[in-house]
C-alpha cells in the first residue's frame, strides 16, 4: 500500500496530501497547478514491463482542454529530453506546465455560446449563492434528488453536504471527509447518499447518517464517479492505472467489472470519466480527456460512442457532466452549455447556461437540475415535437 505523504504547494501554499508514487509531477487539488513532488518523498520506481501511468486529481472543468494538451506536451518533452540528465528535464517539463495559463472560457466557444439561443430548457428555480453559510456554495458541483423532491448540493473540497427543499430552501447540512475531494455524489429515490471519496460510501442523505461502505475487492486510487440506476443499483468509474467501469447490484455486490472501458476503445488510458445510465439500463461514460461519450449495454458490451473535439454542435471542449432523462436523451455540460443528444448519439438542441455546469440530474418530474459552483439552477426541458 503506498504510503500517504504532504508537502506545501509553491503557488498557493496549500498542502497536498498524495500517496506516495515514483511520478515526478501532481496536480495541486486546490489551484489545480502542476508541482514538482519533491526528490526525496518519492518512491523508487521498480522494475516492470510497462510504465505507470501518471494519475492526476481531477483538473477544473474551464481548464481542461488546454490540461489535456499541456499533459500530452510535458510527456513527449520528459521523453525527447531523458538522455541529457534529470535537470534539464525538470526544467523543460516545469516550463511547458506553467507558459501557458488558459482563460476560462476559450474565445472562439465564448462567440459562439453568445450567438446560439436558449434552447428547449427554461430556468424556473435559482437558489444559492459564494459564502460558506447555509445555503451558500464554495465550490458545487454535485447535485442530486430524492423521490420526495429533496435537493442535495455537495461542495468539491471541504466536505460539506447541504440539504434542501423542493422550493430550494435550506434545510440541513452535513460532513464527509473534509480533506479529500468529493468526486461523486448520488441520491436514489429511497433518500440513500452515495459518497465517492476514494472509496464509496453510504449515508442517510438527509441526515448524514453513516451506514456502510461499498466493498470493491480491486486495489488502485479509487471512485471517480457513481450515479444511481433505475433498478436500484449503481453504475461507477474506478481507476487503478487503467480505466475500468464498475456496475453494483441494488445490494452492492459488483454484476461486473468493465475493465479499460474507455482506453480499450481509444488506445489512450482516460484519467477522468462521468457515469450515468437510461431507464433501461443502458450505461453512458463521458470520457472528459477523450472528449466523448461511450455507451455500454446493461451487461456491459461496447456499443457505440459519440461526440469529438470540437467548437461544432455534437461536439465538445471541457465536457464535464452527463445526465439521461426519462426519454432516454443524453445531456453533456462543456464549456458551451448543455448539448442533448438522443440515446444513439445524434444530435438533438442546446440549452445556454448562466455559468459553468458542473453536475446535472433529473428528478421524477423530468425536471433538469444543475449545480454551476456558486448556484443550483432548475429547468423545465420542453421539447415540443421532437
Amino acid at each position: 500500500m503506498n504510503e500517504t505523504k504532504a508537502f506545501v504547494c509553491p503557488t498557493c501554499g496549500a498542502p497536498i496530501d498524495y500517496r506516495s508514487t515514483e511520478e515526478s509531477t501532481i496536480r495541486c487539488p486546490y489551484c489545480n497547478s502542476s508541482v514538482i513532488v519533491p526528490e526525496e518523498l518519492r518512491v523508487k520506481k521498480p522494475q516492470e514491463s510497462t510504465p505507470t501511468v501518471p494519475v492526476f486529481p481531477r483538473t477544473l472543468p474551464a481548464q481542461k482542454a488546454a490540461v489535456e494538451q499541456t499533459a500530452r506536451r510535458s510527456v513527449a518533452a520528459v521523453l525527447l529530453a531523458a538522455s541529457v540528465g534529470l535537470v534539464l528535464i525538470t526544467g523543460l517539463v516545469a516550463f511547458l506546465l506553467t507558459a501557458r495559463k488558459p482563460s476560462r472560457i476559450p474565445s472562439r466557444v465564448q462567440g459562439m455560446v453568445q450567438g446560439l439561443a436558449a434552447g428547449p430548457g427554461r430556468a424556473v428555480l435559482t437558489f444559492g449563492g459564494e459564502g460558506t453559510g447555509p445555503g451558500l456554495f464554495q465550490d458545487a458541483r454535485h447535485v442530486a434528488v430524492d423521490g420526495q423532491g429533496n435537493i442535495y448540493v455537495g461542495d468539491y473540497i471541504g466536505g460539506r453536504i447541504q440539504v434542501f427543499d423542493s422550493s430550494g430552501k435550506f434545510l440541513q447540512l452535513w460532513m464527509v471527509d473534509r480533506k479529500r475531494a468529493l468526486r461523486g455524489f448520488a441520491v436514489d429515490r429511497n433518500g440513500i447518499a452515495y459518497i465517492a471519496q476514494d472509496g464509496l460510501k453510504r449515508y442517510e442523505a438527509r441526515t448524514g447518517k453513516y451506514l456502510s461502505e461499498i466493498k470493491y475487492s480491486e486495489v488502485g486510487w479509487g471512485f471517480d464517479d457513481v450515479q444511481v440506476t433505475a433498478d436500484g443499483g449503481l453504475v461507477a468509474f474506478w481507476y487503478i492505472n487503467r480505466d475500468d467501469l464498475v456496475r453494483f447490484d441494488a445490494q452492492g455486490k459488483v454484476v461486473f467489472a468493465l475493465r479499460q472501458a474507455i482506453s480499450g476503445q481509444t488506445d489512450e488510458s482516460e484519467l477522468s470519466a462521468r457515469v450515468a445510465s437510461d431507464g433501461i439500463g443502458n450505461i453512458f461514460v463521458l470520457g472528459e480527456f477523450s472528449d466523448a461519450v461511450f455507451k455500454y449495454s446493461p451487461e456491459g458490451k461496447y456499443l457505440n460512442r459519440f461526440g469529438g473535439e470540437g467548437d461544432q454542435p455534437g461536439q465538445f471542449s471541457a465536457p464535464e457532466a452527463i445526465a439521461v432523462d426519462g426519454q432516454g436523451r443524453v445531456y453533456v455540460s462543456d464549456s458551451k452549455g448543455i448539448q442533448i443528444f438522443d440515446g444513439e448519439g445524434r444530435y438533438l438542441d442546446f440549452i445556454k447556461v448562466d455559468g459553468f455546469v458542473f453536475g446535472m440530474t433529473f428528478n421524477d418530474r423530468n425536471e433538469l437540475f444543475v449545480a454551476t459552483g456558486k448556484k443550483v439552477i432548475k429547468y423545465e426541458v420542453s421539447f415540443s415535437g421532437k
